[in-house]
């Protein structure tokens, strides 16, 4: 192993989101480039401040590059069965690659009181040289870093808002705030590097890395074979799930919506928000997507979780629609203005503003996955039965209020359908949850409110002229959050007036198998466009599977897969070329593959629909 000279050119300044992939110790996650730079990775959790941020600033977020020189293309891919991601450098004489993973606090040989990410750089096919350059910027780049260089074991960052230690089993050297080396592999020859929170800088051992990365892909490989699904989209399901199971926070059971904040809807624009945080709607509809799969422990967490949220909310209010993972109120929404945002799309958010939204349909949400849970996991507890009746309650009283809706609108309330719709759900499922189990309910009043639910949307939210479910009463504009009906039983799919508001859609904002929430009339707060949105795509491939139209389904199904990246991930919108946009990885999108591919293979098996399904 030798040294070589000077460093290189830093890397080309925004990569795209599509191109990364995604890593992650069940407390937080960070993203990986394809040039192999980490420009995501918020410490401890995921709802912390930042270390490395390049994505949102290339000049002051902060990245950590290990990256082998000289190569044409590079390619990545996960170890089989695993959230172990290897970043291959194909060069005309060489071939190096870089082996990244985060190590689950359960995982043997792991210290459990600290964070573990290793990167492994190998020289597969001829010699490598190797650019390491660790440049953190704790707290979103506001602190000011220093580092320290550790003789023969690596480097020591500090700041007012942290510490980072990087173990190294080659010399390190300062270099402005950064720690970086030039090593010369030959072929055949291993390097490795471990960034942890705590401890001390002590050598690296590349038998202890080896150890770390066995039993992490131990782990990964176990925990996935937990899974039913033996359907035709095998990979895709199981990568969604793997990438669902990574946005866990698993000392809490919280499952966040997505690991990054401001990543845009539409680049320049402003629709730039903070997914960090725990949605109920979005926790409740991943961990019933796994729960099909046969993941019940994760269920069961979210549950825990949900109980105590249930428990805390005040005697007379409703839940918050989000919380921190640790169940506190999410923070403030706030701009952070020294950052330039991803392709300069500003500003760069922290907090989030809806969590003071009323947004009625999460307890339709809340409640289809309680119902399944209790049917399918292990019966539901009395304490978290007398707390979903509170919420009842409340929600009996508050449903007909206008809210903000599920896109979370932040023009004027309305009384959207999609909220009443899930109002009924919420109310339905209640009722099948105590008559199953016989659990004391007041079971009229909840009819009622059910009745009076689904007796609005059939009467106000119709539209003959327009032949279709419009987005709120009065209004003329579709809203693709009609698509969920049937996925939720509220109508049958071949209903007459499901099917003609099914064909509306595909007239207005269905394009090429992608499909927009509503055309953008600025009534939402924005005047700006957007991407076509993942999640309703993903529910229109299950409308049309359960209306029938199984080629059409299928081909749209499998066209909706030709915009995953390249690892099979997906972001919350597709833009105008095919590019990812908005937050990465996002819960809501993986979650709805896997439902969409569950009810199409079922379909196209001939197999019966239970009622359940």
């Amino acid at each position: 192993m030798g040294v070589s000279g000077p460093s290189p050119a830093p890397a080309p300044p925004h990569v795209a989101i599509e191109d990364h992939g995604v890593i992650g110790d069940l407390q937080t996650a960070a993203l990986v480039s394809t040039q192999g730079d980490i420009d995501w990775l918020c410490l401890p959790r995921f709802d912390s401040p930042s270390v490395f941020a390049a994505l949102l600033d290339p000049e002051r977020g902060g990245r950590f590059t290990v990256r082998c020189e000289g190569a044409t293309r590079t390619k990545q891919m996960y170890l089989p069965d695993s959230n172990v991601l290897v970043t291959r450098f194909l060069g005309e004489s060489s071939v190096g690659e870089v082996v990244d993973f985060m190590v689950p606090r359960e995982v043997k040989h792991a210290d459990p009181g600290t964070m573990h990410l290793v990167r492994v750089v190998r020289a597969v096919r001829g010699q490598v040289e190797v650019d390491i350059r660790c440049a953190p910027a704790f707290d979103y780049g506001r602190a000011r870093t220093e580092v320290d260089i550790v003789e023969g074991a690596g480097a020591f960052f500090s700041s007012a808002a942290g510490q980072l230690v990087l173990r190294s089993t080659v010399p390190l050297a300062a270099e402005g705030r950064a720690a970086v080396a030039r090593p010369v592999l030959a072929e055949g020859q291993t390097l490795a590097l471990e960034l942890s929170r705590h401890g001390s800088t002590h050598p690296l051992q590349l038998i202890q890395v080896e150890a770390l990365l066995s039993a992490t892909l131990a782990y990964w490989q176990q925990w996935v074979r937990k899974s039913r699904y033996r359907g035709r989209y095998r990979e895709m399901v199981e990568r969604s799930a793997l990438t669902l199971k990574l946005l866990v926070h698993q000392p809490t059971g919280a499952l966040v919506a997505a690991a990054t904040t401001s990543l845009p809807e539409a680049i320049g624009g402003t629709r730039n928000w903070d997914y960090r945080f725990t949605w109920v709607r979005d926790a409740a509809f991943s961990i019933y997507a796994l729960m099909r799969l046969g993941f019940t422990e994760e269920a069961a967490a979210f549950m825990a979780w949900l109980e105590d949220r249930c428990t805390e909310a005040p005697s007379g209010e409703g839940l918050q629609i989000l919380y921190s993972i640790d169940g506190a109120p999410a923070p403030v929404e706030e701009p952070l203005d020294h950052l330039c945002g991803y392709r300069g799309s500003r500003p760069v958010r922290i907090g989030n503003g809806a969590a003071h939204q009323l947004q009625l349909d999460i307890y339709g949400e809340l409640m289809d996955s309680v119902w399944g849970y209790d049917r399918y996991g292990d019966p539901i507890s009395y304490e978290l039965w007398q707390a979903l009746c509170r919420q009842l309650d409340w929600l009996q009283d508050h449903w007909e209020e206008p809210d903000h809706g599920v896109w979370e609108v932040r023009g004027p309330r309305q009384r959207f359908t999609y909220s009443s719709v899930m109002t009924w759900v919420a109310f339905e499922r209640g009722i099948q949850i105590a008559r199953r189990r016989g659990l004391p309910a007041p079971l009229e009043r909840w009819r009622s409110a059910a009745d009076g639910a689904y007796l609005h949307v059939q009467q106000g939210a119709w539209d003959p002229a327009r032949r279709a479910y419009v987005q709120y009463p009065g209004s003329h504009t579709l809203d693709a959050g009609a698509l969920a009906m049937p996925l939720v039983k509220f109508t049958g799919p071949r209903d007459p007036r499901f099917l003609a508001t099914l064909e509306r859609i595909e007239e207005e904002l269905v394009t090429d198998s992608l499909v927009h929430r509503y055309r953008n009339d600025g009534t939402d707060g924005f005047t700006e466009a957007e991407g076509t949105f993942n999640l309703c795509s993903f529910w229109y491939v299950e409308a049309l599977s359960r209306a029938g139209r199984l080629d059409q389904a299928r081909h749209t199904f499998e066209k909706m897969l030709t915009y995953a990246n390249h690892l099979g991930l997906y972001a919350e919108e597709i833009g105008p070329s095919g590019e990812a946009l908005g937050n990465f990885p996002q819960a809501f999108t993986h979650l709805a593959l896997i439902s969409a591919a569950v009810n199409l293979d079922r379909a196209l098996d001939g197999r019966p629909r239970s009622h359940d399904d």
